[in-house]
């Protein structure tokens, strides 16, 4: 009878994915993995097949979360629809959390997006990443383009406006709000930045 595994899976890819967002793929070695994770070579790779095999389901397990996360935090009334655009915005300053049980990522650069890392890093080499990548990207900005629709809905923001546009508007600013902060810009800075993207939000013509 095989034996039973001796670590939990979950926190062994949430740990496997710090490593990745901190060192980045090519940068991670199969010995710093089994360092990060706390789990031999040879359990890494009967259970995920190698390398490869630990980045994809990480890369699962974060789209599982991405699709739990966004529309929790933009979903509800359409009265309070603006404000939580303005939240979310806001979030991004500190980058994407890490799960529950790992500790805080170490610094801004390794607190951004963990799928457009990846796909920015080895998505043109490979197909799969790439996929889970747009994947990931979509739930986001299927979860902001309803909130915008909803603030529309109570005139908070210009009905004419296409909310689509804005989404990726949003996001596309929010992913940059990655890379400025792993410039070592201070939140005050990327804080300024978030505003200013609420700013933009096209308001009612009010006659």
């Amino acid at each position: 009878m095989a034996r039973p595994r001796s670590f939990d899976r979950d926190h062994v890819l949430h740990a496997a994915e710090r490593q990745f967002r901190t060192s980045g793929y090519n940068g991670s070695s199969v010995d710093d993995i089994s360092a990060a994770t706390g789990i031999g070579r040879g359990s890494l790779y009967a259970a995920f097949d190698g390398k490869r095999g630990v980045l994809r389901q990480a890369m699962n397990g974060y789209f599982a979360r991405l699709a739990q996360f966004a529309p929790q935090a933009l979903a509800g009334p359409d009265e309070g629809a603006l404000e939580r655009l303005h939240r979310y915005l806001l979030r991004a300053v500190h980058g994407v959390p890490l799960a529950d049980d790992v500790p805080p990522a170490a610094d801004r650069a390794a607190a951004a997006c963990f799928a457009a890392k990846m796909a920015l890093e080895i998505g043109t080499s490979d197909p799969e990443v790439q996929r889970m990548a747009r994947d990931c990207f979509s739930v986001l900005a299927t979860a902001v383009a309803e909130c915008v629709r909803a603030a529309q809905r109570n005139g908070d923001i210009d009905p004419d406006a296409d909310a689509d546009d804005l989404a990726y508007l949003l996001l596309t600013i929010i992913r940059g709000t990655d890379v400025v902060g792993a410039y070592g810009h201070s939140p005050a800075r990327l804080t300024s930045v978030a505003e200013s993207a609420f700013a933009l939000l096209p308001r009612p013509h009010h006659r």
